[in-house]
């Protein structure tokens, strides 16, 4: 059942109908429209709803939000908060929702990389993005991706030409920065590698000061054929705000993807990340990590969906949970008719550091196809207590050793990270967010 249309949340949406204008465009004012409209009609979901049965929005739908940032370009941002270690090439800041030209690096690209924030490219080429742009969202559980799609007026176009081999990273570094009250932002990113592409890109997400915003990022990656990406995500927002994602990947023929996501920060955070593998031979790795302190609560869905002869998805996520935090991860794999020959693994292990902190985990695996192999496991325990008692018995601390067991657990994850000076900089973030 949904909430009522008139609770706070949405009644500060409805004050905020200027973000609906298309700039003119005719098919773009229709999505926003139609988007909002079955947003409104809708509401946020409840508990009752199976894809947000293990978070709750009751919080949420009582506040209020203002719509964008009117003093994001003067925004300050600390610079050391965007200096990545092994990243230094092509970079597109947004602060508070909104495009920071001075901020970024987006002079003297590579040639066959094609980077600008959407705002621009709607104002100079929209057509191109219609295809993107004018999705209507229909499942009953993409509420928040209706609410990006009709108010998101910036984000990322990123693209990589046929045949290109893209060598610096690029950095996407959305940044939550303080102001007089609550704002809610909304990003859109659209990433195409042409047929034989290959890039690395490295999304951030932080807070500068204390804020308790809520942004929403809905991003459409797609992969022609034989085409690679290396995709790090890096999320470590404020305390205090909520963070709503939902990405998707197209893999044609052949195409990699390898992603790894850190998920550190927020109160509020949810990621849905749908992957479809439809071209034969496409393959999938993703590794993933929550570490939650505090009342933090992190909502992890990913469904991959193999529909090509011998396409190959391998899934190692890993969650970490104290105090009276709560983890929620669904790995949901189907293996369509069609797609013989697939290879499909899946593993989440989850640690529980107090005896009131939480961790859901779902694991899902249908199969429609022949020849395939499939695997899929979860599990939830504590720390070992016999390795435990060996490093009590070396003088080591007890903080101490459940720090070094618990970042044991979790730093398998990032080991097949090729930047080894990134791979190094997610190890001591990690770290550092232990208790």
């Amino acid at each position: 059942m949904s909430q009522p249309a008139h609770t706070p949340f949405v009644e500060s949406l409805l004050t905020a109908a200027a973000p609906l204008a298309g700039q003119g465009i005719a098919w773009l004012d229709a999505s926003r429209r139609e988007n909002f409209d079955a947003f409104i009609a809708a509401g946020l979901p409840d508990t009752r709803m199976e894809a947000w049965k293990y978070t709750a929005l009751r919080a949420l739908g009582q506040r209020r939000f203002t719509f964008g940032d009117t003093q994001a370009a003067t925004r300050q941002v600390d610079p050391a908060l965007l200096a990545l270690p092994g990243v230094d090439g092509p970079r597109l800041v947004f602060v508070n929702g909104m495009f920071r030209a001075d901020l970024s690096r987006i002079e003297d690209l590579p040639e066959g990389l094609s980077l600008q924030p959407l705002s621009q490219v709607l104002a100079q080429d929209a057509e191109s993005l219609r295809f993107a742009l004018a999705r209507r969202y229909r499942e009953a559980g993409d509420v928040f991706a209706r609410l990006n799609a009709a108010f998101a007026g910036d984000g990322v176009v990123l693209r990589v030409a046929a045949g290109a081999k893209i060598a610096q990273p690029v950095q996407l570094s959305f940044i939550g920065a303080a102001a007089d009250t609550d704002l809610s932002w909304h990003a859109r990113n659209v990433i195409e590698l042409g047929e034989g592409a290959e890039l690395s890109v490295v999304e951030q997400h932080a807070g500068s000061g204390e804020q308790q915003h809520l942004g929403t990022l809905v991003a459409d990656t797609v992969l022609h054929d034989d085409a690679r990406l290396q995709h790090s995500i890096l999320q470590n927002a404020a305390e205090g705000s909520s963070l709503i994602r939902r990405g998707s990947l197209h893999l044609g023929a052949r195409a990699q993807v390898m992603l790894h996501v850190l998920e550190l920060g927020g109160a509020l955070v949810r990621h849905d990340l749908h992957a479809e593998l439809i071209g034969d031979e496409a393959r999938l790795d993703t590794r993933g990590v929550f570490v939650l302190r505090g009342r933090q609560h992190v909502d992890t869905q990913l469904a991959i969906r193999h529909q090509a002869r011998n396409t190959a998805s391998e899934s190692t996520w890993r969650g970490v949970a104290d105090q009276r935090a709560r983890g929620v991860f669904r790995g949901a794999i189907v293996v369509a008719e069609g797609a013989d020959g697939s290879d499909a693994n899946l593993s989440n292990k989850n640690l529980l550091l107090s005896t009131q902190a939480e961790i859901d985990t779902k694991p899902e695996l249908e199969i429609y196809a022949d020849e395939v192999k499939a695997a899929h496991g979860a599990t939830i325990g504590q720390l070992d207590e016999r390795s435990m008692f060996y490093l009590r018995s070396r003088g080591i601390p007890q903080a101490e050793a459940r720090g070094m067991l618990t970042a044991a657990f979790c730093r398998s994850v990032f080991e097949s990270v090729p930047n080894e000076a990134l791979r190094e900089h997610l190890s001591q973030a990690l770290l550092a967010h232990l208790p």
